[in-house]
């Protein structure tokens, strides 16, 4: 998904944002052309409208915590990285007006029973590789690689056992020391051409093809997979506990926004039309 920003708006020939204020303070369009950038969206106008509605729902929130009285007390996070007063703010607000309870240990349990298919350690997989390095850009060079990645496979195809001394001699990976093995990895380790080639083979065989990736072109061998397993119940049962109470909070907060939007006069926005989280 492309992320515009205020160049893009500009190329793009947007008409001119609207006015908009909420309880008669106005949002200013500069602030909305920087928000922009927080928030991805297929085109130029949904972004705009996006960073609107998110700015809009900022400053009710920030109204409410002036009538409430709230003060800044930012906190600092474990990377050292501190709240900004606005941010503190709307913070205490929401601990302070949304409140939902905790989940029970039987609600935790249902969505695990649900979703199992989501608790479950990742598929483990040994491969090896010849890699013939070349740059995508260098199409000479990269047809030259293909050519030599197809050779070696037709030459292991009739001499697999030869792919450890093929890989010291032919392979620029690092791994070729140790004969092209690259050890256990899982899903997200490796580029998406290079995982989707090894995900489709069978352990012990060689890829029929070359795989190609913007390294160069590999010949793989499938040593060894090893099946995901089950997590119980009990190893998770923290995250699901989190996972609920974050989305149990996270329609509270929404519930509350729009209890605050009824109450508002809000010009130039129709907040209602936002389809993603406003809360940052």
């Amino acid at each position: 998904m492309q992320l515009f920003d205020a160049n893009d708006l500009a190329a793009a020939a947007l008409p001119p944002a609207p006015t908009v204020r909420v309880n008669g303070v106005e949002i200013e369009k500069t602030a909305i052309t920087r928000e922009i950038q927080h928030h991805p969206a297929p085109s130029a106008s949904d972004a705009m409208q996006a960073a609107t509605h998110a700015l809009v729902v900022r400053e009710l929130l920030l109204q409410q915590a002036d009538r409430l009285e709230i003060s800044a007390d930012p906190q600092t996070d474990d990377d050292g990285r501190r709240e900004t007063d606005d941010d503190s703010r709307i913070r205490q607000l929401l601990d302070r007006e949304v409140t939902v309870p905790a989940p029970t240990e039987a609600e935790c349990r249902r969505y695990y029973d649900v979703n199992r298919s989501r608790f479950s350690s990742p598929d483990i997989y040994e491969p090896a590789h010849i890699l013939f390095p070349a740059r995508v850009s260098d199409g000479q060079a990269y047809q030259a690689a293909i050519a030599a990645a197809a050779a070696a496979i037709e030459e292991l195809t009739a001499q697999p056992e030869r792919f450890e001394t093929m890989a010291r001699d032919l392979s620029a990976c690092p791994s070729a020391s140790s004969g092209g093995n690259l050890g256990q990895i899982t899903q997200g380790q490796t580029t998406p051409e290079f995982e989707e080639a090894v995900m489709a083979m069978t352990p012990g065989t060689i890829a029929k093809e070359p795989v190609m990736s913007k390294y160069g072109v590999h010949v793989i061998r499938l040593d060894r997979r090893i099946d995901g397993q089950q997590l119980p119940f009990d190893l998770v049962k923290d995250e699901i506990a989190d996972y609920l109470a974050d989305r149990v909070f996270q329609r509270a907060v929404h519930q509350y926004i729009s209890i605050l939007a009824g109450q508002a006069a809000i010009e130039g926005v129709d907040l209602e039309a936002a389809t993603s989280p406003l809360v940052q």
